[in-house]
Protein backbone atom coordinates (compact mmCIF):
# COMPACT_ATOMS: atom_id res chain seq x y z
CA UNK A 1 0.00 0.00 0.00
CA UNK A 2 2.79 2.16 0.51
CA UNK A 3 4.47 1.80 -2.53
CA UNK A 4 1.33 1.86 -4.40
CA UNK A 5 0.93 5.63 -2.45
CA UNK A 6 4.65 6.83 -3.15
CA UNK A 7 4.22 5.47 -6.98
CA UNK A 8 0.81 7.69 -7.34
CA UNK A 9 2.94 10.72 -5.48
CA UNK A 10 5.87 10.38 -7.14
CA UNK A 11 3.97 10.37 -10.49
CA UNK A 12 1.59 13.48 -10.03
CA UNK A 13 4.63 15.26 -9.19
CA UNK A 14 6.37 14.27 -12.23
CA UNK A 15 3.20 15.41 -14.38
CA UNK A 16 2.50 18.94 -12.45
CA UNK A 17 6.79 19.48 -12.84
CA UNK A 18 6.73 18.41 -16.44
CA UNK A 19 7.39 21.27 -18.91
CA UNK A 20 4.98 23.74 -20.56
CA UNK A 21 4.15 23.14 -24.03
CA UNK A 22 4.36 26.25 -25.67
CA UNK A 23 2.12 27.24 -28.65
CA UNK A 24 2.80 29.70 -31.63
CA UNK A 25 -0.01 31.92 -32.35
CA UNK A 26 -0.24 32.99 -35.64
CA UNK A 27 -2.66 36.37 -35.71
CA UNK A 28 -3.19 38.37 -39.24
CA UNK A 29 -5.19 38.67 -42.28
CA UNK A 30 -6.43 36.79 -45.25
CA UNK A 31 -3.07 36.08 -46.66
CA UNK A 32 -1.96 33.79 -43.22
CA UNK A 33 -5.42 32.33 -43.05
CA UNK A 34 -7.57 32.53 -46.41
CA UNK A 35 -11.58 31.69 -45.74
CA UNK A 36 -11.87 28.93 -43.91
CA UNK A 37 -8.29 27.41 -44.22
CA UNK A 38 -9.99 24.51 -46.87
CA UNK A 39 -8.47 26.12 -49.86
CA UNK A 40 -11.14 27.56 -51.13
CA UNK A 41 -10.89 29.01 -54.75
CA UNK A 42 -7.55 27.25 -54.58
CA UNK A 43 -6.43 30.38 -52.74
CA UNK A 44 -4.11 29.89 -49.16
CA UNK A 45 -2.60 31.52 -46.39
CA UNK A 46 1.03 30.78 -45.53
CA UNK A 47 -0.10 29.60 -41.63
CA UNK A 48 -1.28 26.84 -43.35
CA UNK A 49 2.04 25.20 -44.27
CA UNK A 50 4.26 27.02 -41.59
CA UNK A 51 3.84 23.99 -39.01
CA UNK A 52 5.11 21.91 -41.34
CA UNK A 53 8.65 23.31 -40.33
CA UNK A 54 8.28 22.81 -36.75
CA UNK A 55 9.03 19.92 -34.55
CA UNK A 56 4.77 18.70 -32.90
CA UNK A 57 6.51 17.13 -30.04
CA UNK A 58 8.19 20.17 -28.81
CA UNK A 59 5.47 23.08 -30.07
CA UNK A 60 1.70 23.68 -31.18
CA UNK A 61 0.60 25.84 -34.21
CA UNK A 62 -2.49 27.59 -33.60
CA UNK A 63 -2.97 29.77 -36.76
CA UNK A 64 -5.47 32.35 -35.29
CA UNK A 65 -5.21 34.65 -38.27
CA UNK A 66 -9.27 35.86 -39.96
CA UNK A 67 -9.06 37.20 -43.55
CA UNK A 68 -10.55 40.57 -43.68
CA UNK A 69 -9.44 42.29 -40.39
CA UNK A 70 -7.25 45.33 -40.31
CA UNK A 71 -4.61 45.89 -36.50
CA UNK A 72 -8.24 47.82 -35.55
CA UNK A 73 -10.51 44.88 -36.39
CA UNK A 74 -8.89 42.20 -35.37
CA UNK A 75 -8.85 43.55 -32.21
CA UNK A 76 -11.80 45.49 -31.99
CA UNK A 77 -14.04 41.70 -33.25
CA UNK A 78 -12.28 40.12 -29.72
CA UNK A 79 -9.92 38.25 -31.72
CA UNK A 80 -7.11 39.19 -29.98
CA UNK A 81 -9.00 39.02 -26.76
CA UNK A 82 -9.26 35.19 -27.50
CA UNK A 83 -5.87 34.55 -28.18
CA UNK A 84 -4.16 37.04 -25.48
CA UNK A 85 -6.66 34.98 -22.86
CA UNK A 86 -4.55 31.35 -23.96
CA UNK A 87 -1.24 32.98 -24.03
CA UNK A 88 1.22 31.49 -21.35
CA UNK A 89 4.62 32.06 -20.78
CA UNK A 90 7.05 30.57 -23.33
CA UNK A 91 4.34 30.90 -25.97
CA UNK A 92 4.53 33.21 -28.83
CA UNK A 93 2.96 35.24 -30.94
CA UNK A 94 3.71 35.96 -34.94
CA UNK A 95 1.48 39.08 -36.38
CA UNK A 96 1.47 40.23 -39.70
CA UNK A 97 -1.07 42.97 -40.14
CA UNK A 98 -1.28 46.05 -42.67
CA UNK A 99 -3.07 44.97 -45.94
CA UNK A 100 -6.23 46.16 -44.85
CA UNK A 101 -5.62 48.48 -42.64
CA UNK A 102 -5.38 51.44 -45.32
CA UNK A 103 -9.03 52.00 -45.80
CA UNK A 104 -11.09 54.40 -44.93
CA UNK A 105 -11.98 54.40 -41.09
CA UNK A 106 -15.87 54.52 -41.25
CA UNK A 107 -17.06 53.32 -44.85
CA UNK A 108 -20.38 51.36 -44.76
CA UNK A 109 -18.68 48.73 -46.28
CA UNK A 110 -16.17 47.66 -43.27
CA UNK A 111 -14.82 50.53 -41.51
CA UNK A 112 -11.39 48.95 -40.58
CA UNK A 113 -9.10 51.32 -41.69
CA UNK A 114 -6.49 52.75 -39.02
CA UNK A 115 -4.22 56.50 -39.35
CA UNK A 116 -1.12 55.67 -41.18
CA UNK A 117 2.02 55.43 -39.62
CA UNK A 118 2.89 55.19 -35.91
CA UNK A 119 2.28 58.55 -33.79
CA UNK A 120 -0.49 58.93 -31.39
CA UNK A 121 -2.77 60.46 -33.57
CA UNK A 122 -6.49 59.56 -33.08
CA UNK A 123 -9.80 60.45 -34.32
CA UNK A 124 -13.03 60.15 -33.10
CA UNK A 125 -15.52 58.41 -35.90
CA UNK A 126 -19.04 56.78 -36.14
CA UNK A 127 -18.66 53.31 -36.75
CA UNK A 128 -21.51 52.60 -39.18
CA UNK A 129 -21.12 48.90 -38.65
CA UNK A 130 -21.20 48.66 -34.80
CA UNK A 131 -23.41 51.60 -34.74
CA UNK A 132 -21.62 52.78 -31.80
CA UNK A 133 -18.24 55.95 -31.58
CA UNK A 134 -14.98 54.66 -31.76
CA UNK A 135 -11.71 55.79 -31.51
CA UNK A 136 -9.46 54.86 -33.93
CA UNK A 137 -5.73 55.19 -33.51
CA UNK A 138 -2.71 54.74 -35.90
CA UNK A 139 -1.59 50.80 -37.62
CA UNK A 140 1.67 51.44 -34.59
CA UNK A 141 -0.54 51.79 -32.47
CA UNK A 142 -2.45 48.59 -32.58
CA UNK A 143 0.54 46.71 -33.09
CA UNK A 144 2.15 48.15 -29.78
CA UNK A 145 -0.91 47.38 -28.06
CA UNK A 146 -0.77 43.83 -28.90
CA UNK A 147 2.89 43.50 -28.17
CA UNK A 148 2.78 45.11 -24.90
CA UNK A 149 -0.10 42.78 -23.79
CA UNK A 150 1.61 39.87 -25.23
CA UNK A 151 4.90 40.76 -23.57
CA UNK A 152 2.71 41.23 -20.21
CA UNK A 153 1.53 37.71 -20.31
CA UNK A 154 4.60 36.22 -20.71
CA UNK A 155 4.60 35.48 -24.36
CA UNK A 156 7.08 36.41 -27.30
CA UNK A 157 5.92 38.38 -29.82
CA UNK A 158 7.43 38.78 -33.32
CA UNK A 159 6.17 41.54 -35.74
CA UNK A 160 6.43 40.59 -40.01
CA UNK A 161 6.29 43.18 -42.34
CA UNK A 162 2.57 42.44 -44.69
CA UNK A 163 4.10 40.16 -47.94
CA UNK A 164 4.23 42.08 -50.99
CA UNK A 165 1.17 42.21 -53.94
CA UNK A 166 1.53 40.72 -56.81
CA UNK A 167 1.95 44.41 -58.17
CA UNK A 168 4.64 45.58 -60.76
CA UNK A 169 6.69 48.80 -61.49
CA UNK A 170 9.16 48.76 -64.38
CA UNK A 171 10.16 45.03 -64.44
CA UNK A 172 10.20 44.89 -59.97
CA UNK A 173 7.36 44.26 -57.57
CA UNK A 174 5.82 46.77 -55.53
CA UNK A 175 7.56 46.73 -52.34
CA UNK A 176 5.90 48.28 -48.72
CA UNK A 177 9.47 49.20 -47.42
CA UNK A 178 8.04 52.91 -47.37
CA UNK A 179 4.98 52.45 -45.34
CA UNK A 180 3.51 49.50 -43.25
CA UNK A 181 6.52 47.51 -43.83
CA UNK A 182 8.83 50.29 -42.80
CA UNK A 183 6.30 51.28 -39.72
CA UNK A 184 6.30 47.64 -39.02
CA UNK A 185 9.90 47.82 -38.25
CA UNK A 186 9.71 50.79 -36.72
CA UNK A 187 7.56 49.48 -33.51
CA UNK A 188 9.38 45.58 -33.69
CA UNK A 189 12.36 47.64 -32.95
CA UNK A 190 11.03 50.47 -29.99
CA UNK A 191 9.39 47.60 -28.32
CA UNK A 192 12.47 45.32 -28.68
CA UNK A 193 10.67 42.72 -30.00
CA UNK A 194 11.72 40.60 -32.99
CA UNK A 195 11.01 41.78 -36.21
CA UNK A 196 10.85 39.54 -39.68
CA UNK A 197 10.68 41.60 -42.92
CA UNK A 198 8.82 39.40 -44.62
CA UNK A 199 8.01 41.61 -47.58
CA UNK A 200 11.79 42.21 -48.15
CA UNK A 201 12.57 38.32 -48.28
CA UNK A 202 9.76 37.69 -50.80
CA UNK A 203 9.72 40.66 -52.89
CA UNK A 204 13.78 39.27 -53.29
CA UNK A 205 12.82 36.16 -54.92
CA UNK A 206 9.83 37.71 -57.05
CA UNK A 207 11.98 39.90 -58.54
CA UNK A 208 14.28 36.90 -59.53
CA UNK A 209 11.87 34.83 -60.83
CA UNK A 210 10.40 37.81 -62.45
CA UNK A 211 6.69 38.92 -63.30
CA UNK A 212 5.07 36.20 -65.42
CA UNK A 213 6.60 33.62 -63.62
CA UNK A 214 5.58 34.60 -60.43
CA UNK A 215 1.96 35.88 -61.71
CA UNK A 216 1.84 32.25 -62.99
CA UNK A 217 3.28 30.49 -60.21
CA UNK A 218 2.07 31.61 -56.81
CA UNK A 219 -1.19 34.19 -57.37
CA UNK A 220 -4.84 33.31 -58.40
CA UNK A 221 -5.74 34.11 -62.21
CA UNK A 222 -7.76 37.35 -60.59
CA UNK A 223 -5.87 37.72 -57.25
CA UNK A 224 -3.34 40.08 -56.80
CA UNK A 225 -2.99 39.74 -53.06
CA UNK A 226 -3.54 36.24 -52.21
CA UNK A 227 -1.86 33.32 -52.95
CA UNK A 228 -2.73 29.96 -53.94
CA UNK A 229 -1.06 27.37 -52.90
CA UNK A 230 2.60 27.36 -54.08
CA UNK A 231 2.93 30.67 -52.91
CA UNK A 232 1.46 30.37 -49.52
CA UNK A 233 4.41 27.29 -49.06
CA UNK A 234 7.16 29.91 -50.58
CA UNK A 235 5.85 32.97 -48.02
CA UNK A 236 5.71 30.04 -44.94
CA UNK A 237 9.37 29.22 -45.64
CA UNK A 238 10.78 32.79 -45.85
CA UNK A 239 9.08 33.14 -42.74
CA UNK A 240 11.33 29.88 -41.74
CA UNK A 241 14.01 31.87 -43.38
CA UNK A 242 13.42 35.22 -41.09
CA UNK A 243 13.08 33.59 -38.08
CA UNK A 244 16.39 31.87 -38.39
CA UNK A 245 17.98 35.02 -39.42
CA UNK A 246 17.27 36.41 -35.93
CA UNK A 247 20.47 35.44 -33.70
CA UNK A 248 18.32 35.26 -30.34
CA UNK A 249 15.09 34.74 -31.44
CA UNK A 250 14.51 30.93 -28.98
CA UNK A 251 11.54 30.09 -31.62
CA UNK A 252 14.37 28.51 -33.69
CA UNK A 253 15.32 25.81 -31.77
CA UNK A 254 11.71 24.02 -32.46
CA UNK A 255 12.31 23.79 -35.95
CA UNK A 256 12.84 20.61 -37.55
Amino acid sequence: MYKLLLTVITGAFLMSAAPHKPTLYLIGDSTVKNGKDKGDGELWGWGHFIGDYFDSTKIDVANRALGGTSSRTYRTKGLWDAVLEKLQPGDYVIMQFGHNDGGPLDDTARARGTIRGVGDEQEEIYNPITRQQEVVHAYGWYLTQMIKEAKAKGAIPIVCSPIPRNVWKGGKVARNNEDYGLWAKQVAEKEGVAFIDLNTLIADVYDKEGETKVAGTYFGSKDHTHTIEAGARLNAEEVVVGIKGISKLSLKKYLK
